[in-house]
C-alpha cells in the first residue's frame, strides 16, 4: 500500500485538534439515504480533495456519489441542487456563475481549504537563455519571434488553461498589450506534457500553470515577474502599464474555498460540520498527485492510502461532527 506520512501531519493533526477544540455539539447526521453529490472537476488536485473528503464522509454513513462538473457551469448545478458541493474553489477563476449565484444565496461558502497556493505563466528555465530578460514580462516584447509558432504566426504563442477554464491568459495578453496569441491546451495533462518536452527539448514555452503541482518537483520553472495585482488593476487603467486598459497585472493570489448547495447544511448537518473542519495540506497533495500523474497511480487507490495512513489527522474532525 502506498504511504504518505510527513512531519506536516503531525502538524496539521494538532492544529485540527485545537481547532476543533471550541466546536459546537456534533451535529444529527441528516439525509443519510440520500446521496452527496460530490463534484469532480479538470485536475488531479481538486480530485484528491474530492475522493479524500467523499472517503471521510463515507466513514460517517453518507452516500457519496462523484458528478464530473466544468470549472463554471459546476456553480449552476450547485445553485440548482444538482451538486451537493464542491470542494476546491480557486475565487481567482470562478467566472460570473459563482458571484452572481452566491449573492443570491443559492450557493454558500463552507469555509477555506487551506492550500498555499500561486498562479501565473511559467517556463522552463532555459529560457532565460533562449529570451534574456526573464522574468520580467517586458522580456517577452523583445524575443516574441522565438515564441511564433505555425498556427499563432506573426504572433508569440502562450500556451492557456484549457478552454473551458475561462480565458485568463488572453485577458492578460490583451491587456498588456503584446503580441501573443493564447492557446488553450486540451487538459491538465496536455499542459504537463508539453512542458516537460520544452525541458528536455530546450525549446521555447510560456505557459499559464498553477501551484501546488507535481510537476514542479521534476521540472525546474520560473515565474513571469507580470505587475503585481491590486485590486485597481480590475477598474483603473491608468493604474498599470497600459494606460487604455484594465487588466494589465498579474493573477490575483488564488484562495481555495469550499462551495455547497445553500440547502447543504440545513439536510446533511453533520457533513456540513465536518466539511468546515476539513482541510488539505499542501505539500502531502503534491505527493499524492505525484503517486497519480507520474507514477500511475488510481486516484482511488492513493487518497485510500493517505486516508488509512492518517487518522490522527482526520478524526478529529470526524468525531467533532458526530460524537
Amino acid at each position: 500500500m502506498t504511504k504518505f506520512k510527513s512531519p506536516a501531519s503531525a502538524i496539521c493533526a494538532g492544529a485540527a485538534m485545537l481547532a476543533l477544540a471550541g466546536a459546537a455539539q456534533a451535529a444529527d447526521l441528516g439525509a443519510t439515504d440520500a446521496p452527496i453529490k460530490l463534484a469532480i472537476n479538470e485536475w488531479t488536485g481538486q480530485h484528491i480533495t474530492t475522493h479524500i473528503a467523499g472517503d471521510l464522509l463515507t466513514k460517517m454513513g453518507y452516500k457519496v456519489e462523484y458528478v464530473t462538473a466544468g470549472n463554471y457551469p459546476q456553480h449552476t448545478a450547485l445553485a440548482d441542487g444538482d451538486l451537493s458541493a464542491t470542494l476546491e474553489v480557486w475565487t481567482n477563476n470562478v467566472g460570473d456563475i459563482y458571484p452572481k449565484m452566491k449573492e443570491e444565496g443559492k450557493i454558500v461558502d463552507i469555509g477555506p481549504l487551506g492550500l498555499a497556493t500561486r498562479e501565473g505563466w511559467v517556463y522552463p528555465k532555459h529560457m532565460e537563455e533562449l529570451c534574456p530578460g526573464l522574468p520580467d514580462w517586458e522580456a517577452l516584447k523583445s524575443c516574441k519571434d522565438a515564441m511564433v509558432t505555425p498556427e499563432t504566426f506573426p504572433q508569440g504563442r502562450i500556451l492557456s488553461y484549457p478552454a473551458d477554464w475561462g480565458t485568463r491568459s488572453a485577458d492578460i495578453i490583451k491587456a498588456l498589450g503584446i503580441d501573443y496569441k493564447a492557446v488553450p491546451a486540451g487538459s491538465e495533462g496536455a499542459l504537463v506534457a508539453e512542458l516537460k518536452a520544452a525541458d528536455a527539448r530546450k525549446t521555447p514555452l510560456v505557459m499559464m500553470m498553477w501551484a501546488p503541482h507535481w510537476v514542479f518537483a521534476d521540472v525546474e520553472v520560473g515565474w513571469v515577474e507580470l505587475p503585481a495585482y491590486e485590486p485597481a488593476c480590475d477598474t483603473d487603467p491608468s493604474w498599470g502599464p497600459n494606460p487604455d486598459a484594465t487588466g494589465d497585472c498579474g493573477v490575483e493570489a488564488p484562495e481555495t474555498v469550499k462551495v455547497a448547495w445553500s440547502g447543504f447544511e440545513e439536510k446533511w448537518p453533520a457533513a456540513w460540520a465536518f466539511l468546515e473542519a476539513f482541510s488539505v495540506d499542501t505539500s502531502e497533495q503534491e505527493l499524492m498527485m505525484k503517486a497519480i500523474d507520474q507514477d500511475g497511480g488510481k486516484v482511488e487507490d492513493v487518497t485510500a492510502a493517505w486516508v488509512a495512513d492518517h487518522e490522527a489527522v482526520w478524526k478529529p474532525w470526524v468525531d467533532a461532527a458526530t460524537q
